[in-house]
């Protein structure tokens, strides 16, 4: 009869005297067995290696324990009974202070209840733990499986990772008594649990238990550093902040177990550089990384600080800021930035500035200060003419250099109109000013600009001026009078004139009145006009002292004459000896002058007797004509005269030809050369041709010669 066991539990005696991390060299409590035949020879075994059932039946530790698990279990064996119990341990995380309690899985004996009925567990695997980064000597045991139905002719078997897959061998079992050990060193940051399988075989290799899991999870060490992702962390915080101002956040990294204090970090500054105005400006949350600012609001001022970057020396130490704990560092740069708390000003009231007149560009530059941070829109000025520009005539610019102010003419100065000008200037920022601070008097300046006189060139009227002549006026014709005026009108001066340029040096002027006249025939169709125009540049010279000079242009007009006769084109033609079409060519009238002087055109055959009976010429417009072949011609190069006529009063004709080549086609290809040099190519021959070609047209009816047939 195999009888139910129970654990009588003396926890209540030990709770003050055995905690987590003494050396647990105390009994935990009694172990109470019960085979109902005065438990003699009873056998205890316990899972865990570093726990014994002693004689008294006290369940102790052998050594000083780092980590017991969460559970164990305990075997108790006679020649009446066999049994296991189960011990479940609750408390904080592994390694951190705490009290073990045992949790009764059955109720207690000894009069305190009935013991229910439990079933009967035969393989009990129970969770391992190993610490990490263990020295030799290897192999350690780690806990032992216990099988109540274990026969001499059965074996414990261990599979999965880390046993026989990869990474092999880390672990082994005694075949015999199922103990686990560990064969070299473990590192938790590779791998933090193992998930191995034991099963119990036969000699034959089958299966008898199992498999059931085995959990071996790797105990943290403090082995590794905190690391802060970089070394240099830059933040920045706005002058005047408030203090508690939130600047930045540093963060570090501990790859050490999370659930342990290895990996809990604290933070604090260690250097501040500078020191001034005060060693501890800026304060760090030691639990949240984040940077705030300590000083006051007021003492925060970009403008007064001795520096505009502070940089932070940052420690993040595990352990939770332990002195044992390990240590990272990072910098943080924390730049004071600007607000716009300081309006620009002038550094004079009055700026003094002399032109020329005439003349453009920068005559002054204005200069400011601003004590905001440069090259920022709160430094940045802004200038604008609120007074005295009155023609428009200055313009005010940033220098994107020095912040000056470039004030410039852009419309020149007439010192005969105005000697002198005042202009009020006022200069802003491109960023608006803070609420409590705004522009004041020193915000604005006074330009006195003086215009200095200077001899300045005679000016045309009008400038072009614009005349029209008609072309083929006789030499020396008047042209027109030029008109030019000195502005210096302070002054008495005289002037002459000059002709600058004349393209086709058709023209003259008086030095003293001005007059052009014509020194030869314009012709409107010079390649030097354009448009019906032709333009001449003339040059006006003061006596001032130096002499100044001034340029105008007089533009003449010329009205056409009819003096071009007209003419035809294409002057070659081309047609098929055996055509069917016999329409030639058409035939373009074309005129130098223009209307009335031009078209309509009057295209005919030329005066030659006999040509109407070869040839027609039709009008099609006023500037075309069809030439048709009244019949085929033979094979030849033939001059067809013409006349054409303009419309022009009085009427110009000119007396021109066009060649007409008839030319052998075959296979839509025209051959109007190779005959015709064969032909030529024969002198002996060359009689008995023309003779025959005479003897075809009678004298009368030959339209034209045909080249070369003839002497």
């Amino acid at each position: 009869m195999l009888w139910t066991s129970a654990l009588c539990l003396s926890f209540a005696v030990y709770r003050e005297a055995c905690r987590w991390l003494t050396s647990w060299l105390c009994a935990l409590f009694a172990v109470a067995f019960n085979d109902c035949k005065g438990n003699q020879d009873v056998q205890f075994e316990v899972s865990h290696p570093d726990f014994v059932v002693d004689e008294e039946g006290r369940l102790s530790p052998r050594r000083d324990v780092i980590d017991s698990g969460t559970v164990m279990f305990i075997h108790g064996q006679s020649i009446h009974s066999d049994d296991m119990a189960q011990v479940d341990i609750l408390g904080a995380p592994p390694r951190s202070p705490q009290t073990l309690r045992v949790k009764k899985i059955f109720k207690e004996i000894l009069g305190l209840g009935q013991i229910p009925y439990r079933q009967r567990r035969s393989l009990l695997v129970p969770p391992m733990f190993v610490p990490e980064n263990q020295r030799p000597p290897f192999p350690r045991s780690i806990g032992k499986v216990i099988s109540a139905d274990m026969e001499e002719n059965h074996v414990f078997h261990l599979t999965g990772k880390g046993a026989d897959q990869d990474p092999k061998g880390v672990f082994r079992i005694n075949r015999l008594t199922g103990e686990v050990a560990v064969q070299r060193p473990l590192d938790r940051e590779a791998i933090a649990m193992y998930y191995l399988q034991v099963s119990t075989t036969d000699l034959s290799g089958k299966v008898v238990e199992g498999p059931v899991a085995l959990e071996v999870s790797v105990i943290d060490q403090n082995d590794n550093r905190p690391i802060f992702q970089e070394s240099r962390y830059a933040g920045e915080v706005l002058e005047g902040s408030p203090t508690g101002t939130t600047v930045m956040t540093m963060t570090a990294y501990d790859a050490d177990d999370p659930n342990t204090e290895n990996a809990v970090l604290r933070y604090h500054i260690s250097k501040q550089s500078p020191s001034k105005p005060s060693p501890n400006m800026f304060y760090i949350d030691p639990e949240k990384g984040d940077i705030v600012t300590v000083i006051s609001s007021s003492l925060l001022d970009r403008e007064t600080l001795p520096t505009t970057q502070y940089e932070l020396e940052i420690v993040a130490k595990d352990m939770a800021g332990s002195d044992v704990g390990l240590t990272g560092t990072a910098t943080a740069t924390i730049t004071i930035t600007d607000k716009n708390d300081h309006a620009p000003e002038f550094t004079h009231s009055l700026f003094q500035a002399t032109v020329d007149e005439g003349s453009t560009g920068v005559i002054v530059n204005l200069t400011v200060d601003d004590r905001d941070d440069p090259a920022t829109g709160a430094w940045r000025a802004v200038y604008s003419i609120i007074n005295g520009n009155v023609g428009q005539s200055f313009e005010v610019h940033t220098n994107p250099d020095n912040n000056e102010g470039m004030l410039s003419v852009v419309k020149p100065l007439d010192y005969e109109n105005t000697a002198y000008h005042t202009l009020l200037i006022k200069v802003e920022n491109e960023d608006p000013l803070v609420p409590d601070v705004g522009y004041g008097p020193s915000s604005t300046a006074t330009v006195h600009v003086t215009v200095l006189d200077v001899n300045e060139g005679p000016m045309f009227f009008p400038d072009p001026m614009v005349v029209t002549k008609r072309e083929n006026v006789p030499v020396g014709s008047f042209v027109a009078t030029l008109n030019a005026t000195d502005p210096d009108i302070l002054q008495t001066q005289s002037i002459r004139f000059a002709l600058l340029k004349d393209p086709a040096g058709w023209l003259t002027v008086n030095p003293v009145k001005g007059t052009v006249n014509t020194t030869a025939i314009l012709d409107r169709e010079s390649p030097f006009v354009r448009n019906n125009m032709y333009s001449a540049v003339f040059m006006a010279t003061d006596n001032g002292s130096p002499p100044a000079t001034g340029t105008g242009t007089l533009v003449i007009t010329l009205e056409d004459d009819n003096d071009n006769a007209p003419y035809v084109s294409p002057s070659v033609a081309r047609v098929c000896e055996d055509a069917k079409d016999l329409n030639v060519v058409v035939l373009g009238g074309q005129d130098k002058d223009i209307y009335p002087n031009a078209e309509p055109f009057s295209i005919e055959l030329g005066k030659q007797p006999g040509l109407e009976k070869t040839w027609k010429v039709s009008r099609i417009n006023n500037t075309h004509a069809q030439v048709t072949l009244l019949h085929n011609l033979k094979r030849a190069n033939y001059n067809l005269p013409l006349l054409v006529t303009d419309s022009g009063v009085p009427q110009l004709s000119n007396s021109t030809e066009i060649k007409v080549q008839v030319c052998t086609c075959k296979k839509n290809k025209m051959d109007c050369n190779s005959a015709w040099l064969v032909r030529s190519s024969m002198p002996l021959c060359l009689g008995l041709a023309l003779l025959s070609i005479l003897c075809e047209y009678p004298s009368h009816d030959v339209p034209t010669s045909p080249q070369g047939t003839g002497g």
